[in-house]
């Protein structure tokens, strides 16, 4: 129970039971390999049920598909380590809050998991899910609303020391300076690997743009990176079919889960480059943060499809 702790620990804390029955190294791989899984399942289960018409892009090649199979997406989440839990934890909390009631259980698990594995991104999923049912399309009673969000304040304030801990601010005065300056310090210590980015001196767009989509070949670290700047160039095409105003129009008035993977994925994004100066860090992270931004535009890539059926 020493290791019952958010973060690292809490790893070592899941692994010590199998370890305890005998399992050899190999056999917890693949048994954090199945968490990494489930989270594929219910990332499935996600874009199913909120997006049922079929998209085909690159010509005849289904999007879903194409995102299941993403290379770099399991190349993270089928190790021993935070990867695969924390994608798991995502994946099923986005599917539970489309119907809290219903899957408060699995809503439960899920919030417990991303917590215990990096109470930053719980806070990031809260503080989305919020904002996305205050503005979401959907009627909502105000009776849910007032419920979601007392309930996320309450666990907000409840866990605020565990979250500033990550960043060692829980004892900070001033929370801005001092984060700044530990993002700094970090920043400077990653850029030291032989794939080691000065990404403090990049403007902010730089910033976002070297998270989402570098490696990009001509700085693709090793043989990895190479495989990953494939990958990069396929999102950077996804990517630029939401670079118009119709896509602005349709965040609008889009339904609340929409919104809130917006946010997350923006939000999420943006505290990562701060403290993410080295690719090969930077390609681990964005795997837990991907899915949301590829749920955006697939959404959108159906609404833009529905819009121009209605027109003819």
């Amino acid at each position: 129970m020493g290791l019952f702790e958010t973060g690292t620990n809490f790893i070592n804390f899941l692994a010590v039971p199998f370890i305890e029955l005998g399992l050899s190294y190999e056999s917890l791989m693949l048994v954090f390999s199945w968490f990494g899984y489930v989270g594929f399942v219910y990332a499935y289960l996600f874009f199913k049920e909120n997006i049922t018409t079929p998209i085909k892009i690159f010509g005849n090649v289904d999007f879903l598909t194409l995102l299941l199979f993403l290379p770099n997406m399991h190349f993270w989440s089928v190790s021993l380590g935070k990867g695969s839990v924390i994608f798991m934890g995502i994946m099923m909390f986005m599917y539970a809050i489309k119907k809290p009631k219903q899957r408060l259980h699995l809503l439960l698990i899920a919030s417990f998991f991303v917590y215990m594995v990096r109470p930053h991104i719980m806070f990031f999923l809260l503080t989305s899910v919020c904002v996305g049912i205050l503005f979401g399309k959907e009627r909502i009673s105000q009776t849910t609303k007032a419920l979601v969000i007392i309930a996320s304040v309450s666990f907000l304030i409840a866990a605020s020391n565990s979250i500033l801990s990550i960043v060692n601010l829980e004892n900070s005065q001033d929370v801005f300076s001092d984060f700044e300056a530990f993002a700094t310090v970090r920043a400077t210590e990653l850029s030291k690997a032989g794939s080691g980015l000065d990404i403090n001196s990049y403007p902010l767009p730089l910033k976002l743009f070297t998270f989402w989509f570098r490696p990009l070949f001509i700085d693709a670290p090793s043989i990895v990176g190479l495989f990953s700047s494939v990958e990069n160039l396929m999102y950077l095409l996804i990517f630029f079919k939401a670079c118009n105003m119709g896509f602005l129009k349709y965040l609008k008035s889009s339904p609340f889960l929409v919104k809130a993977s917006f946010i997350a994925f923006l939000s999420v994004s943006f505290a990562m480059t701060f403290i993410t100066s080295n690719l090969g860090i930077i390609m681990r992270q964005k795997a837990m943060v991907m899915y949301f931004g590829f749920f955006v535009i697939f959404s959108y890539l159906v609404y833009r499809r529905e819009q121009r059926l209605k027109a003819v």
